[in-house]
């Protein structure tokens, strides 16, 4: 079975983003924005959970330092990994963005529009679940721009910072894909009842059709994973 990686949850999130939009228009984006809201402030708090067992301040620092992945050598080999520079560390953490896998996979599905409402969400809400007293703000990403730019206010860090994530709290992108799937889907059920599942079902089947049903049936294993605790 091929490796899952960041391209195949982007792929989720795309699907996800044009079936809601597709069958209930303007509904099916809040739809979409609140799932990813919520997806993402459970990463983060998934992050919060551990620094807090550790000892550790929740602040910008430690985020850094807790991030749950790291680029898989896939994407590393097909160059559109994360690369980029740091324009400024304080006070403001300004992080300027050039490629992106997330970015190069809704770009390939021609869903530009929806990588843009994806990534506007994203990274602030993951921050706001790991503390809700740092900001974090999106003004740009790569699916309207040459870059993406991403800002922190007050972040404290000191110039030059630079840390390792802890290789222990990684977890593999079968782990981020299962729980993309399954908020989506939860989401969509919760709202739409019986067509929001009708929904859900056919992004699994795009899942299958494109990467195979071994990794469809991955993602439908994640559905009894609680993405609330840590583990």
């Amino acid at each position: 079975m091929t490796e899952f990686t960041e391209k195949h949850h982007a792929f989720i999130a795309a699907c996800f983003y044009d079936v809601l939009t597709t069958r209930f228009g303007e509904r099916g984006k809040k739809a979409f924005i609140h799932a990813t809201i919520r997806y993402a402030e459970q990463r983060g708090s998934r992050m919060a959970q551990r620094a807090i067992r550790d000892g550790r301040e929740l602040d910008y620092a430690t985020y850094k330092e807790y991030g749950e992945w790291v680029n898989t050598q896939t994407v590393k080999d097909e160059g559109c990994d994360n690369r980029g520079y740091i324009k400024a560390y304080n006070p403001d953490f300004i992080d300027i963005t050039t490629s992106c896998p997330w970015a190069t996979q809704f770009k390939e599905m021609g869903m530009e529009k929806g990588g843009t409402v994806y990534c506007q969400y994203l990274d602030p809400s993951i921050v706001r679940g790991f503390n809700p007293e740092l900001t974090y703000i999106t003004d740009q990403s790569l699916h309207e721009h040459d870059c993406c730019i991403q800002r922190v206010l007050n972040s404290g860090l000191p110039d030059g910072f630079s840390v390792a994530k802890k290789k222990e709290y990684l977890v593999g992108f079968d782990y981020h894909c299962g729980h993309n799937f399954k908020t989506y889907s939860q989401i969509s059920r919760a709202i739409f009842g019986t067509e929001g599942e009708m929904a859900a079902n056919e992004v699994l089947q795009r899942f299958a059709d494109a990467y195979g049903k071994d990794m469809a049936d991955v993602l439908v294993k994640y559905l009894d994973t609680d993405f609330d605790l840590t583990y």
